[in-house]
């Protein structure tokens, strides 16, 4: 997790439980705005694609394996 989302964590966790709720709703519309479908990679998932694309090879416990066949 990166540190602006742990310090945004952090100060979410100082308002009232209301306030939390309304904040937390507020960003889900900003991810969902940003990317509805959740398809889009984070930096990290990028770079972990392409370096496995490159390799040829991926761990077996980074495949989903009850999406196979489907």
């Amino acid at each position: 997790m990166s540190n602006t989302a742990i310090e945004a964590a952090r100060l979410m966790n100082m308002l009232p439980e209301s306030d939390q709720n309304f904040a937390f709703e507020f960003i889900k519309k900003l991810v969902l705005a940003w990317d509805p479908d959740y398809t889009k990679l984070t930096k990290e998932e990028a770079e972990a694609l392409e370096e496995a694309e490159k390799s040829g090879f991926i761990l077996d416990a980074d495949i989903d394996w009850s999406k196979i066949g489907q």
